[in-house]
């Protein structure tokens, strides 16, 4: 039987959406082990003085407990 767990992150780049993907699937990686799939739930780009300055997604990572 397999279990999986889908916890939501959120992460930022300055690149594009695609950079703030791999950045938070990359870091997620760091502290969680058999991440089988993400989700981009949404996505919004951070605004200063008429520029986009960031790029953010939130994301639903989803992993397979250990047994």
């Amino acid at each position: 039987m397999t279990v999986a767990k889908t916890i939501e992150i959120t992460a930022t780049s300055a690149k594009g959406f695609d950079d703030a993907i791999r950045a938070g699937l990359k870091q997620a990686g760091k502290s969680l082990e058999n991440i089988t799939s993400a989700w981009v739930q949404d996505q919004e780009v951070i605004v200063k003085k008429g520029a986009i300055t960031g790029y953010q997604v939130r994301l639903k990572v989803t992993f397979v407990l250990k047994d």
